[in-house]
């Protein structure tokens, strides 16, 4: 069957900047990673140099046929203490976003990735009541020096990933570790106060970045520019196992549900999706018996984004963009079986008059996969770790004659 997309259908690549552009020593993460008994398998390092790299891989990009970069500034680059901005970052990443006009491709920015400036975390980060306003600052500032080349933003990256991590069980209990600990103390804080985007609590941690995301939707609604923003959900497709029909719908509600509520207005929702999870009466349930799995050990279950787009388009009723999607393994004929399937499942929604936007692989190149290093391969491109030269996947060439011909 032929699988067609409209002509002003995005087709979309992604990075984000603490995972390939290395060296970022100023935010939160890198002192994660580098704390005594850090369950961080690496560092970053240099990741994979796009800081100087990025003319030669946007170029690469279009080549392909990709026709949307989705990045990220990196805020503690731009603000690396408290109320004293980089010019020379700024400008920076005014290079990058003329360089993909430049190359025909449309750059769709997120303001922040997970990575957070050391000096917010340590004084309360994704929890302390001033951090909206600190965050609204910085995109002002920001969107004031880069908005006229901004005309899609997102504010921030996956609003709901604390909440959605210690559900299934990971870093549940970090922030009680002596590892974390070590980290609060290099940054002048304690464990109490020092909170990493990803590591806020549920309640006041969502007050907060919910918050944040307002404040920042105004400041760059103001700005130069004609830019059209909107935030990224962390989103499975949320199944009932056996007798799991009420936990189900309750995770359902409290990890996407009333964080998609809050996005009433925005332009458009951003929608990240990897695979299922199912829920039992009691919580999550392991991977099914005989589902295939991904290097990273999840579910190769590429019909979650259907389920998502669906749910996300649902309750909110905005136009939807596939912002992350993509499977970790070695096996490139995998890859791209798993997107032939997400991109059938993405064409039934627009079949059903469903508003979507674009589709975008995530990601562009094999990149650190925060606590997994560099241990899972995510990217249609691959990087020689010790001389960083690329190496295109099949899958690369395959997924751009895809967007080339608007369909398969």
């Amino acid at each position: 069957m032929e699988i067609t997309f409209p002509p002003t259908f995005f087709w979309g690549i992604a990075s984000a900047a603490h995972q390939v552009e290395g060296g970022n020593v100023y935010n939160d993460n890198w002192v994660l990673e580098h704390a005594p008994g850090s369950p961080y398998v690496e560092s970053s390092g240099d990741a994979c140099d796009h800081y100087h790299r990025y003319r030669e891989d946007i170029g690469l990009f279009a080549e392909l046929g990709f026709t949307l970069y989705r990045f990220s500034l990196e805020w503690s680059r731009i603000e690396p203490e408290e109320g004293e901005f980089s010019l020379a970052q700024l400008d920076h990443y005014r290079r990058m976003l003329a360089t993909c006009h430049e190359h025909g491709i449309t750059p769709m920015v997120t303001f922040h990735h997970f990575t957070t400036p050391r000096w917010l975390a340590a004084s309360g980060g994704w929890e302390a009541q001033d951090t909206p306003e600190k965050f609204a600052r910085f995109c002002e500032r920001a969107v004031a020096h880069l908005g006229d080349l901004i005309p899609l933003a997102g504010t921030l990256n996956e609003v709901n990933i604390g909440p959605l991590i210690k559900s299934i069980g990971v870093m549940g209990s970090a922030r009680t570790e002596s590892w974390f600990e070590a980290a609060a103390h290099a940054v002048g804080s304690d464990a109490s106060h020092f909170t990493p985007f990803m590591y806020a609590d549920a309640e006041r941690g969502r007050a907060t970045i919910l918050a944040a995301h307002r404040r920042a939707v105004e400041v760059i609604k103001a700005g130069p520019g004609r830019c059209e923003v909107g935030l990224t959900m962390a989103m499975q497709d949320i199944q009932a196992g056996p007798g799991g029909e009420e936990m189900a719908a309750r995770m359902r509600r409290e990890l996407q549900d009333v964080y998609l509520e809050a996005t009433r207005g925005d332009d458009f929702i951003g929608v990240q999706t990897y695979s299922r999870q199912r829920f039992g009466p009691d919580g999550p349930l392991g991977s099914e018996a005989g589902v295939e799995r991904t290097q990273g050990g999840d579910e190769f279950w590429p019909e979650a984004l259907e389920a998502t787009i669906r749910n996300t388009s649902a309750v909110t009723g905005r136009p939807v963009f596939v912002t992350e999607n993509g499977v970790a393994t070695i096996d490139d004929t995998r890859r791209m079986a798993y997107v032939e399937r997400a991109l059938r499942g993405v064409a039934s929604c627009l079949h059903d008059g469903i508003d979507v936007r674009g589709y975008t692989y995530w990601s562009a190149l094999d990149s650190f996969e925060w606590i997994s290093g560099y241990r899972l391969n995510m990217g249609l491109i691959a990087v020689d770790r010790q001389t960083q030269a690329r190496t295109v996947k099949p899958s690369a060439r395959w997924l751009g004659r895809v967007a080339q011909g608007h369909g398969f």
